[in-house]
C-alpha cells in the first residue's frame, strides 16, 4: 500500500508540471490542381508529420461535400479539417471542434493560412451531452493525444495528464448559431478517442433528420461491449458500415458486420445511410 501511495504521489507531482508549449513550422506543399497549400506542423515530439494531397482532397469530394456543411469533431491541428474545407469549396463550410486549448492554437493558425481556399469555423469545446466543464486525459504533459477517457470502460489507457475543457451540446449549439445551415450538413467526422458513440447519441436527432455520411473511429481501447454498442447505435440509425484504410481512397470498400468490430484493434469506419445515393460501393 505504501508503495502504491508513493507511486500515485509521484505521478500527481509529475502531472502538475507546467506544459511545454511547442511552436510550429510552416510546410508549403505543392498539390496538383490546388497550387501551394501551407500547413503549420506542430513541433510536439509526439506529433506525426502531416501532409495534404490531391488524393486526400478528392477523397472528401467523392463523399459529396462540395457546397455543403461538414462537422469535424476532434479536429486536432486541422489535417482533416483543411482538406475538407478545400473540398467543400467556396460555398461550403466546415465547423470544427477541438477542446484542447494547446492544439486549438495550431488549428487557428492553419485556418488563417488557408482562409482564401477553405471556409472553416472552429470552436474550442468538446461535443458533450450537457454544457459544462469536463476533464480530459492525455498521454503526455503537453497534451498531444487524449480525450474523455473516463467515459470508456478500459481505464488502463496510460493517459494520466488531466486537462480541463469546455463542453457543449452540439445540437443545441448548431440550432442557436447555424440554424439555416443544419439542412446542408452532409458529413460528420468524429475522432474522440473512444467517446465517439456517446457523441453520436447526443446528435442522433440531427443524424436521423439529415442522414449525413459519418466517419467514426473504433478506438483501440474499447471493450467488446463498447465496440458492439457502437455498431448497434449506427445500425439503429439505419447506417451500413464500411472499413476505411486511409483518407485517400474509397476503392474496394468492405462492409462491416457486428463480429468484425472485434477483428481489428483500431480502425476507421465510414458509415452510409441506407438511403444514401452516393455511388461508392460496387454492386
Amino acid at each position: 500500500m505504501l508503495r502504491l501511495i508513493k507511486q500515485l504521489s509521484a505521478r500527481i507531482k509529475k502531472n502538475s508540471a507546467a506544459p511545454v508549449e511547442y511552436s510550429t513550422v510552416i510546410k508549403n506543399m505543392e498539390v496538383e490542381g490546388h497550387g501551394t497549400i501551407s500547413f503549420a506542423q506542430w513541433q510536439h515530439p509526439k506529433e506525426e508529420p502531416k501532409k495534404i494531397t490531391k488524393e486526400n482532397i478528392d477523397f472528401y469530394k467523392r463523399l459529396g461535400i462540395e457546397g455543403k456543411v461538414i462537422i469535424d469533431i476532434g479536429t486536432h491541428t486541422g489535417d482533416t479539417t483543411v482538406p475538407m474545407g478545400i473540398a467543400a469549396g467556396n460555398n461550403g463550410l466546415v465547423i470544427g471542434l477541438e477542446p484542447n486549448k494547446f492544439v486549438f492554437k495550431v488549428l487557428e493558425e492553419n485556418i488563417r493560412l488557408n482562409q482564401s481556399i477553405a471556409n472553416i469555423d472552429a470552436f474550442c469545446f468538446a461535443a458533450t451531452d450537457v454544457d459544462g466543464d469536463y476533464v480530459f486525459n492525455y498521454s503526455d504533459p503537453s497534451f498531444c493525444n487524449g480525450g474523455y477517457l473516463s467515459e470508456i470502460e478500459n481505464k488502463n489507457h496510460n493517459h494520466y495528464y488531466p486537462l480541463e475543457v469546455k463542453g457543449k451540446n452540439l445540437s443545441s449549439f448548431l440550432e442557436a448559431n447555424y440554424s439555416s445551415q443544419i439542412a446542408h450538413i452532409s458529413l460528420i467526422k468524429i475522432d474522440a478517442e473512444g467517446y465517439d458513440k456517446e457523441i453520436i447519441k447526443t446528435i442522433s436527432k440531427l443524424i436521423k433528420e439529415q442522414k449525413p455520411v459519418l466517419m467514426v473511429e473504433c478506438y483501440k481501447k474499447l471493450s467488446f461491449t463498447e465496440r458492439e454498442e457502437l455498431f448497434d447505435i449506427l445500425e439503429k440509425l439505419d447506417y451500413k458500415l464500411y472499413r476505411l484504410y486511409d483518407f485517400e481512397s474509397l476503392k474496394d470498400l468492405k462492409s462491416i458486420d457486428r463480429k468484425d468490430m472485434h477483428l481489428t484493434k483500431h480502425f476507421e469506419i465510414l458509415a452510409l445511410h441506407i438511403e444514401s445515393d452516393l455511388n461508392l460501393v460496387a454492386n
